[in-house]
């Protein structure tokens, strides 16, 4: 069975360099890859929980965008963090993008990100109609 597959690109220079797409449409499957705080070379809101968050989502829904998707498709969400004790600033900014849509979410420690001052980064899963 063929499916036909969209990679959508963000541009980034680590995209050709590592082989990966900021997100791909599967019929009517989205995946967005892990996103960070950053736009071309700079980090937005270095070491800022709550900032990085709402940054990182607004460039979620754009690539959702592209893919012909909103954030009300999105049915997951996985956020990686560098200090757990930033949840609550973290989860403040999800529900404020996610507070009607409500998406299975998973928030996790890890040790660190690929720079030091980026600490949140956001993977999610959309379906689309």
């Amino acid at each position: 069975m063929a499916f036909h597959r969209i990679n959508f690109s963000s541009g980034t220079q680590w995209e050709k360099t590592v082989g990966y797409s900021r997100a791909v449409r599967v019929g009517n499957f989205i995946r967005v890859a892990g996103t960070t705080a950053v736009d071309g070379t700079e980090i937005i809101a270095p070491n800022n929980p709550y900032e990085q968050t709402i940054f990182i989502l607004g460039k979620i829904e754009q690539i959702l965008i592209q893919a012909k998707a909103t954030l009300e498709h999105v049915v997951a969400t996985r956020i990686y963090v560098t200090n757990i004790n930033d949840w609550e600033a973290i989860g403040k900014a999800h529900g404020e993008y996610f507070a009607n849509i409500k998406p299975a979410a998973t928030m996790v420690e890890v040790s660190a990100l690929i720079h030091p001052d980026l600490v949140v980064e956001i993977e999610v899963e959309a379906i689309c109609p």
